[in-house]
């Protein structure tokens, strides 16, 4: 297992967070338009360090990732990292934390589709397209992890 930087297989996550990191700043990506946050994690399988730019979703402070990929029958690759070591480092602009991602679901679940939905109306068609083919978009809460100060 490596700790190494193991940039993304795929041309747009490369290309985002090397604009990112040349910038120091999230601003210099974008889906769809819409601002990103990056979020550095490790690897489920080979322990790696992965840097993932996802749609900002934020509420009141809160952070949240949504597994969406887009409504596909499957989870992104991220997901099964945040569930094997939910520890990351979330980038927001140029502000960087500590957070622990916290899968929810059920009522709390149900909350946090709206906190998605309602800054990107899309996810809507996303959870629809991914429950037609059997599956739930994983929803993660990323909350500030203790002794941690930055926003």
């Amino acid at each position: 297992m490596s700790n190494d930087y193991v940039p993304s297989p795929t041309d747009w996550g490369r290309t985002q967070v090397e604009a990112i990191e040349a910038s120091g700043t999230t601003e210099a990506a974008s889906i769809q338009g819409r601002q990103v946050v990056l979020l550095t994690m490790t690897g489920a399988r080979t322990g790696a360090t992965r840097k993932v730019p996802l749609m900002r979703v934020e509420h009141d402070g809160v952070y949240a990732a949504v597994g969406s990929r887009g409504g596909a029958p499957t989870d992104p690759q991220w997901v099964r990292n945040l569930d094997a070591e939910p520890h990351l480092t979330l980038l927001a602009g140029t502000l960087g934390s500590d957070r622990g991602a916290r899968g929810i679901g059920g009522d709390e679940s149900a909350g946090g589709g709206s906190r998605a939905v309602d800054p990107f109306p899309p996810y809507a068609d996303y959870v629809r397209t991914a429950s037609a083919a059997g599956r739930t978009i994983p929803l993660f809460l990323l909350e500030e992890e203790p002794g941690d100060t930055a926003p």
